[in-house]
């Protein structure tokens, strides 16, 4: 497994953490709330992204 995912994938996780709290405090939970499930529908394109290359990788090595 490649650390440079599990940086991105924390990075995502703080800068949205960060957001969430800046509109929750600014009267804006709807935005906040938004940002969230715009950040976890990119995380999981992410590792969707990495599961497929897994699955053609055991492809490759079985010659299915």
């Amino acid at each position: 497994m490649e650390v440079d995912l599990i940086f991105k994938i924390a990075a995502v996780g703080i800068l949205v953490a960060v957001l969430n709290i800046l509109l929750q405090r600014s009267g804006r939970d709807d935005q906040a709330l938004m940002t969230t499930i715009v950040a976890l529908v990119v995380v999981l394109m992410i590792v969707v992204q990495k599961i497929s290359e897994l699955f053609e990788l055991i492809k490759r090595l079985f010659d299915l």
